[in-house]
């Protein structure tokens, strides 16, 4: 399938005032197959409620690395029932039981982070869109998170040409806070991530 093709810097010119809710019904009116990511991390629920409410059978696709806290499963299990959410979910090919006996959590400095990161959530992540090939991709990347993500805007492409929109980049915490509270969706701060030491490295996934 062919990707979108589009002035990137444009498109966010015509997006800078526009509404959370005007960019989604941009990027759907433009999308064949959508897709939003989720790693049900604090603030999550903003971006799945906005995207589902203006297209409730779009695809979730969920990288569960199976270390997340139970905090974090209770929350991904609240929003999927409260949404009804379409998840697809991707997991590492080998068990969390088995990785912690044969290579453990390495430390990020340790020559072995590169390959947990490959196998808890690389790996996964690219199955995933190899199985689902979208062309629209939604997340709620924000600006200010890392030196990255500071780099990209509303609209991005990623390295394989599929439109990436982040209906909330220019939203803060508190604005989220606001959001979150006018349409009565839970948070939850309770989250870990084994392949970062730091809350502001990146991911692997966006770069």
């Amino acid at each position: 399938m062919g990707k979108v093709k589009m002035n990137i810097e444009e498109i966010n010119n015509n997006l800078k005032n526009k509404s959370p809710e005007a960019i989604v019904k941009w990027a759907l009116g433009i999308a064949t197959k959508p897709v939003v990511t989720t790693n049900f991390r604090p603030y999550e629920a903003a971006i799945l409620h906005l995207v589902s409410s203006q297209n409730k059978n779009i695809n979730v696709i969920w990288c569960d690395t199976g270390y997340n806290t139970p905090n974090t499963y209770k929350h991904a299990q609240e929003l999927i029932e409260t949404l009804n959410l379409k998840i697809d979910l991707y997991v590492p090919k080998q068990s969390t039981a088995h990785r912690d006996v044969v290579l453990g959590i390495p430390d990020v400095n340790h020559p072995d982070h590169k390959i947990f990161t490959e196998q808890v959530k690389l790996e996964p992540f690219k199955r995933a869109f190899k199985a689902q090939n979208p062309d629209v991709w939604f997340t709620n990347l924000r600006k200010g998170q890392t030196i990255f993500r500071d780099s990209i805007d509303v609209v991005s492409k990623d390295k394989n040409g599929v439109i990436k929109v982040s209906p909330f980049y220019n939203f803060s915490d508190a604005e989220l806070d606001v959001y979150l509270s006018k349409y009565n969706l839970p948070n939850e701060h309770k989250y870990f991530d084994p392949t970062k030491v730091l809350g502001n490295r990146e991911c692997g996934l966006h770069s």
